[in-house]
């Protein structure tokens, strides 16, 4: 008699090698305009992820031009940039065992939203989305998305330095992911 293979899925590798120090604190500390955003990362039945890896990219102030954060110091062999002073416009972060995340940022400069990526057990392929930080905010993605659907990419504001943005992998309120091909 034959039995079914068991499924497998892939990883989660993340915690070897991708999460860094401070990979979510995009913005110098002290900064009068410092924005935190934070969530959690749901499964298809609602239930947080423990192990899934955020990346975010943004432009921010006087970033316009400049090399990526995310360059080795052939001195130090740290990375360049991440002085607790410079704004890097990238961070990284692995959600705690609740599935929460939080980065602490600046307001994007020229676009209302952040860029991310999302890793996580199950997946094959990262998968891609925006947070925006204003629900006013005119873009043609958004425009193109009923109400509904757009609602999953706006990240609600708690206070005026503080922003949070769930993400859904799944289900009836699944945040709305894009296809670059």
């Amino acid at each position: 008699m034959r039995h079914p293979t068991p499924a497998q899925t892939v990883g989660p590798f993340y915690g070897y090698a991708l999460p860094f120090p401070g990979g979510g604190e995009m913005a110098p500390a002290g900064h009068p305009d410092t924005l935190t955003v934070h969530g959690h990362v749901y499964d298809g039945a609602g239930a947080p992820i423990p192990d899934a890896l955020l990346e975010f990219w943004q432009p921010g102030p006087a970033r316009a031009g400049k090399p990526g954060s995310m360059r080795r110091d052939p001195v130090t062999g740290g990375f360049a940039g991440r002085d607790q002073v410079t704004f890097t416009g990238f961070g990284r972060v692995a959600t705690a065992a609740d599935g929460h995340w939080s980065i602490r940022t600046l307001r994007p400069a020229g676009v209302p939203y952040l860029s991310v990526c999302v890793f996580a057990r199950g997946l094959l392929h990262h998968l891609y989305t925006r947070a925006y930080l204003d629900p006013a905010a005119t873009d043609p993605l958004l425009a193109a998305l009923a109400p509904d659907r757009r609602a999953t990419l706006l990240a609600a504001r708690e206070d005026p330095h503080l922003h949070r943005f769930d993400i859904r992998l799944q289900g009836p309120e699944e945040t709305v992911f894009l296809d670059f091909r």
